[in-house]
């Protein structure tokens, strides 16, 4: 076949198949054009999960009537000019792609007016090909009508999910928007109901609060730190609040919402073992930076950026966080997890985008793809967060759902619709509930050999004396590891263990970070390695035990750090040599105990993340024997009863 140029249109469509993957990211890019417009208020109105519409209104700058043609024009925008704009961007878009793309799938109308013109223009446009183009009037800003998407690319609109899944999409994006610019208010309705609503006060707890809930805002603390090259500010969850993915975590780069495994990875490095295995926090990290240092040209999205110097980021973030944590109290309420949800009958709205915990093994039982999956739960997921909002805001009278003929109305001010009650800052109240710091605990007394019963001022706690003593003795030898030395046991007997040739490859390509922690493995043969010392740390009786366990850390993962080699030798270390359930402690014992774990770094956490401690409040041990009731009187009230 001879070669020839592809047609404009064609070439549209193809360019959609990248840029517009499903009705959020029509959202997506109409939302952001007004953000770039300066717009302070943006409104999206979708219809059945934006297949059948989407409209973005926004009180942004608006488009000049003689320039509304060139927007639909692949390669035409506003926001660069030369090569030296490409590497300073700090608007939203700049590659002049969405506007022709969404207009070759779908029938589009554009209503825009700017502050200065005598009037604005309203554009047709369907399949690529303008229908119309008209004088129209209206207040400053631009309205975006998409219809009938994909009704020309058949293919792509039968890859669409479910409507409740495609609209749980839409409400990912704009929550991540929403937590990213938290000086614009937001209002999103789906077929009458309003699933978002913020108030562009600037305040980003407020934020994570009408989207999540007030309970989770509470739980919020803030962060702030900087070096000569980034400025972190946000939010993170306390080490309770925690989730099974990290789709929780929102990650904001000069304003943009990205995607960044590193990133994302040093804020739960941040947290180092007050998280649980397999639990992952929830935040908002904002990242403020010189353009230069930012890629953003790297996918058709946008979601994927390059970052120069990523090792001082991640650097930053984990002091950041740790610092945050330092002094914080974070001992878990007991009287909350036991009681909390079924008195106060709450229950939190999962977030559209959650993935649950267990997707792959429902895979496997249902035999479905595990994608499927994920989708059909996030289904029910944002249903069910559709309906808690909806009873909770519900409001009349309903945004209106405009006519197919835009008019001058379509662009009123929509301060005067009924909008959904936003909590103040007061009622947030987000001080921390707890005193600051780890308190100094009584010994009480002991039960069935596994749990320790202690009292402070503040209240009751119990103690888990396996986890006590993990945290106690793991802090020891994180630092005994982290000297090593010439300190070494010399074994009468060498140990010799067999691998196979694959795996002795390995083994000999990890050589120094072996030697880094005081273990020489000498080769013994083809197959096999022998160890003549061991470093003096490690517990009598298991000293192979413990060499097989190190060994197969670096045969299972073989990009293992000589730090993160470290870190997991004490976790070994500390688990394997301390009192376990059903062992009874003499008081002293008990004591000596409480007073070791209350000079470690983290008496809140095993080094797997477990509890260390928990407690009872004087208040919440008064409400479960009724000393306090309901109508708050006082114990010595109730007790003078007439009976």
């Amino acid at each position: 076949m001879r070669i020839h140029e592809l047609s404009n249109l064609l070439a549209n469509q193809i360019a959609a198949g990248e840029v517009i993957e499903r009705p959020a990211s029509v959202v997506k890019e109409l939302v952001e054009n007004a953000i770039d417009a300066g717009a302070t208020q943006i409104d999206v109105i979708v219809e059945e999960a934006g297949e059948s519409l989407i409209r973005v209104v926004d009180n942004g700058e608006g488009i000049n009537p003689e320039d509304v043609p060139l927007a639909f024009t692949r390669h035409a925008t506003s926001k660069i000019s030369n090569r030296h704009d490409l590497f300073n961007i700090m608007s939203l878009g700049f590659r002049g792609e969405a506007l022709p793309s969404i207009a070759a799938i779908s029938d589009v109308t554009l209503n825009t007016t700017t502050q200065d013109a005598p009037s604005g223009i309203m554009y047709h446009i369907k399949g690529g090909k303008q229908v119309s183009a008209t004088p129209a009037n209206g207040r400053r800003g631009t309205v975006v009508s998409v219809r009938d998407l994909f009704y020309n690319t058949p293919a792509r609109l039968k890859y669409l999910k479910r409507p409740q899944t495609e609209l749980s999409r839409i409400a990912d994006i704009m929550n991540r928007i929403a937590l990213s610019y938290t000086n614009v208010a937001f209002t999103v309705t789906a077929d009458g109901r309003n699933i978002l609503q913020t108030n562009g006060d600037g305040n980003q707890q407020r934020v994570i609060a009408a989207i999540y809930g007030r309970d989770v805002a509470q739980k919020m603390r803030a962060i702030a730190g900087e070096d000569d090259d980034f400025n972190i500010t946000g939010f993170v969850s306390l080490p309770e609040l925690t989730r099974g993915s990290r789709d929780y975590l929102t990650i904001l780069v000069n304003g943009r919402f990205i995607k960044n495994f590193s990133v994302s990875n040093a804020v739960i490095r941040g947290y180092g073992s007050k998280l649980m295995v397999g639990r992952f926090p929830m935040g908002v990290i904002n990242i403020n930076t010189d353009p230069l240092l930012v890629d953003v040209n790297v996918h058709p999205q946008k979601a994927e950026i390059r970052l120069s110097k990523e090792a001082e980021l991640s650097a930053l973030i984990i002091d950041t966080i740790k610092s945050c944590f330092a002094d914080e109290n974070l001992i878990p309420d007991a009287y909350e997890n036991l009681y909390g949800q079924a008195q106060t009958n709450k229950i939190e709205p999962p977030a559209p985008w959650a993935k649950p915990d267990m997707e792959q093994t429902i895979a496997i039982n249902t035999g479905m793809d595990s994608n499927e999956v994920v989708i059909n739960q996030e289904a029910d997921l944002m249903n069910h967060a559709v309906n808690e909002f909806t009873q909770k805001y519900t409001h009349e009278p309903n945004l209106p759902i405009f006519d197919d003929e835009i008019t001058v109305q379509v662009s009123e001010d929509i301060s005067s619709y009924n909008k959904p009650d936003i909590p103040t800052q007061e009622e947030l109240d987000i001080s921390p509930k707890k005193p600051s710091g780890f308190p100094s605990l009584e010994y009480i007394g002991q039960m069935h050999g596994t749990f320790l019963f202690a009292q402070s001022s503040e209240g009751f706690y119990l103690i888990d004396q396996h986890a006590a003593q993990e945290r106690v003795k793991y802090e020891y030898y994180r630092k005994e590891i982290g000297q090593v030395g010439t300190d070494k046991q010399r074994m009468l007997v060498p140990i010799t263990i067999n691998y196979s040739v694959a795996d002795m490859l390995k083994i000999a390509d990890k050589e120094a970070e072996l030697e880094a922690i005081g273990l020489t493995l000498e080769p013994f043969g083809p197959t096999t390695v022998i160890v003549r010392e061991h470093p003096t740390w490690f517990e009598k009786g298991q000293e192979t035990e413990t060499i097989k366990e190190m060994v197969d850390w670096i045969l299972r993962d073989g990009n293992l750090t000589v730090a993160e080699f470290r870190e997991r030798t004490a976790i070994m270390m500390s688990c394997k040599r301390s009192v376990r359930a059903n062992m009874h402690l003499s008081d002293l014992q008990a004591r000596t105990l409480l007073e070791s774990l209350a000079s470690t770094e983290n008496p809140y956490n095993c080094p797997h993340g477990r509890p260390v401690v928990t407690s009872f409040t004087l208040t919440e041990m008064e409400k479960m024997f009724k000393r306090i009731q309901d109508s708050h009187e006082a114990w010595e009230e109730y007790d003078n009863h007439p009976y």
